[in-house]
């Protein structure tokens, strides 16, 4: 789910915080990709094209046949994407898992009414709320990106939060998902679309913290706070409050503990229980393995692997897939320009004592040489 509601209002409010850029402009850029976000648009996408794609078992292959593409897509524009799985939900994310499992088991009983009544629109429109990443489709996944020579990390809890960590590390520029929470676990810089920006045609959306922070007027802390009351994983949020006046609320009284101090909670009743303090050190202090243990190499691409893993039973072209192969070892072993920011250095204001005594002899001798011309007509 993410953050309720985030990404309009930083667009209405603080709409200099956003960028929109061209996937090429990421060229050599090191980008930390939400895995399991990415495989649920693998799958989303192909399925509104019509039926998934399977395996000779009826097995799904959507989400190879996105990671494997996509990420040659992106390999080619120079990017260098490091993928991050999910390890274990915390605690706190169970109310919003079982709200989840309640929706899909609403989605069954509907799609078993459009299927009865053969409307193809609904059926279409049910079949989507029940696409799920399930923990064959990101072992899969993982399988396929160490035969890409891609690197993969394992977070031991949310990917978002190590996506984060990672970025804050400089091992990474920024994190590539379509959760705002990125965000909010603090991450630098947040880059939407990502991963489907070429196919679907649609500009790469740059967030950077800092200037959202600067243009909703707060600091860190208060905009962790401003995202539990707009609404996310971990707990509800107060009924009747929108974003513009969640936003008002913590602008004026800088905290979740005043805002409760401050409103009627008789029109405004916060959930039973409300466990909001927990959520902001969930944000605060992530369960997340220190970036300084994580070792991100690229290794060249093991085409035979790649072959006996997609091809067969995954009824995967195998000419496609040994050209896939050969594009990311081109990628790889090619000479590629650096990034551009890589040719400059930071030269010292500090004038150097020799150089400056050569340069004021030299403007000394040319005042002189002015002088010795002057009255002189050209013939």
């Amino acid at each position: 789910m993410g953050i309720l509601g985030l990404s309009k209002l930083i667009a209405d409010i603080a709409p200099h915080a956003v960028k929109e850029m061209e996937i090429k402009n990421y060229f050599g850029r090191k980008i930390a990709i939400d895995a399991s976000m990415s495989l649920y648009q693998f799958l989303i996408a192909v399925r509104s094209e019509g039926a998934q794609l399977t395996s000779v078992d009826g097995e799904t292959t959507s989400h190879l046949m996105g990671t494997f593409y996509r990420t040659i897509r992106l390999v080619e524009n120079g990017i260098k994407p490091v993928y991050v799985f999910d390890g274990k939900p915390p605690e706190l994310k169970s109310h919003q898992l079982n709200k989840r499992a309640e929706r899909r088991e609403e989605a069954e009983k509907e799609l078993q009414k459009a299927t009865e009544a053969g409307d193809q629109s609904q059926i279409e429109k049910f079949n989507r709320r029940l696409v799920k990443v399930t923990k064959q489709h990101s072992e899969e996944a993982r399988q396929l990106l160490k035969l890409m020579g891609i690197p993969v990390v394992e977070a031991p809890c949310e990917a978002e939060a190590q996506c984060a960590a990672l970025v804050k590390a400089g091992k990474v520029y920024g994190t590539a998902t379509e959760d705002m929470d990125a965000l909010t676990f603090g991450a630098d810089v947040l880059l939407r679309h990502m991963t489907f920006s070429e196919a679907r045609k649609m500009p790469v959306q740059e967030f950077h913290l800092s200037s959202v922070l600067k243009g909703l007027e707060l600091e860190y802390k208060e905009f962790i706070d401003l995202c539990i009351l707009l609404g996310c994983d971990y707990c509800g949020s107060i009924r009747g409050i929108g974003p513009k006046r969640a936003i008002e609320l913590i602008r004026q009284h800088r905290s979740l503990d005043e805002v409760l101090r401050n409103i009627d909670t008789t029109k405004y009743p916060p959930p039973e229980n409300w466990d909001y303090e927990e959520a902001r050190k969930l944000f605060l202090e992530p369960e997340v393995r220190n970036p300084s243990e994580i070792e991100i190499k690229w290794t060249d691409p093991d085409e035979e692997g790649l072959v006996k893993f997609l091809c067969g039973d995954k009824q995967f072209n195998e000419e496609r897939v040994r050209n896939g192969a050969k594009k990311l070892m081109k990628a790889r072993t090619g000479t590629t320009q650096g990034r551009l920011d890589g040719f400059f250095k930071v030269l010292s204001t500090t004038p150097n004592p020799k150089r400056k005594a050569e340069e004021e002899k030299k403007s000394a001798a040319n005042k002189k040489a002015k002088v010795g011309g002057r009255g002189r007509r050209p013939k």
